[in-house]
């Protein structure tokens, strides 16, 4: 197999453009609403199979129609969903995003099952088959936080694969927990939020050099549309964002990490696969939605 990608699964409800909530009973006709797999592990998943990997997703959902919903969706874009455990007395996690019409994204979520992820969802010898592994959410999936699964990230590196790894809230006191995991990844890729709470600065570059200094080969940092930093042994460098019309930023991180990754399958160096990952994450924010306008990684790579 190719990728893992575990930790967080979401079912998102979006609609757009919306500029207020209405009092009492009222309604807003909007121009659009729409359904997607979303979540730092299930949003990238659905991004990196239609870039053209193959892709197991790892995680918690509920036994609900939620959750079936869910493994349809992923299921439909070609993700194997056998990784998915079903839990009985927790829903599957859920989020309700009015998106407003500059793109900015409130939300209204319940976490569920994401929060129930333990190691024993992890089938022996799965992290060491793939290529590369992505951790999607280690700030939210405390079970994972844990000396044994710690072990199967070493041994699976040890063997040649690539971990990386995202996270899904901007809460810092979770956040801070998700700097365990940093011993055991290759690449991380947090937001510029996200970087700045887990290292203790208000300073971007200071902070990625941190978190770089936990055992990540390179540190990358997206900053919205000023693009992204990336900080690895040969120093700290910039890459602007694309022009694009920005229509929702929902899933441009995921897809970031998607176009990332693709990249590195691909054989491509540390910059070019974060100018993968840029036009990735430009490409998703023209459209309603974690994977809105991805076709194949022909439409990501035209805009380069």
């Amino acid at each position: 197999m190719a990728v893992v990608t575990l930790g967080v699964h979401i079912v998102d409800v979006l609609a757009r453009p919306v500029e207020a909530i209405p009092p009492g009973q009222g309604t807003v006709v909007v121009d659009q609403v729409r359904l997607t797999a979303a979540g730092s592990a299930a949003g990238t998943a659905v991004a990196l199979a239609k870039l053209g990997n193959d892709v197991v997703s790892v995680g918690a959902i509920g036994d609900d129609d939620l959750g079936d919903i869910l493994v349809t969706m992923m299921t439909r874009h070609g993700v194997d969903v056998t990784g998915l455990v079903r839990r009985t007395a927790d829903q599957t996690s859920a989020s309700i995003l009015p998106i407003r019409p500059d793109g900015g994204r409130p939300s209204f979520h319940v976490p569920g099952a994401n929060l129930t992820l333990t190691t024993s969802a992890v089938e022996p010898g799965l992290l060491a088959a793939a290529d590369v592994v992505h951790l999607g959410g280690t700030d939210v999936t405390f079970g994972l936080n844990d000396p044994a699964f710690f072990e199967m990230l070493a041994a699976a590196r040890s063997g040649g694969t690539i971990v990386t790894m995202d996270l899904l809230s901007n809460m810092p006191d979770l956040i801070t927990g998700a700097g365990a995991f940093l011993p055991y990844v290759d690449y991380f890729l947090p937001n510029e939020e996200q970087a700045m709470a887990m290292a203790g600065s208000d300073d971007v570059v200071r902070a990625a050099r941190k978190l770089l200094g936990e055992g990540p080969r390179a540190v990358l940092v997206t900053l919205g549309e000023h693009g992204s930093l990336i900080a690895s042994a040969d120093g700290v460098e910039r890459l602007p964002a694309l022009e694009v019309d920005v229509v929702d930023t929902t899933g441009c991180g995921d897809a970031y990490c998607a176009g990332f990754i693709t990249a590195l399958q691909h054989g491509k160096e540390l910059l070019e696969a974060a100018r993968w990952g840029t036009a990735a994450a430009a490409t998703v924010a023209q459209g309603l939605g974690s994977d809105a306008c991805l076709t194949d990684l022909d439409g990501v790579l035209a805009l380069l």
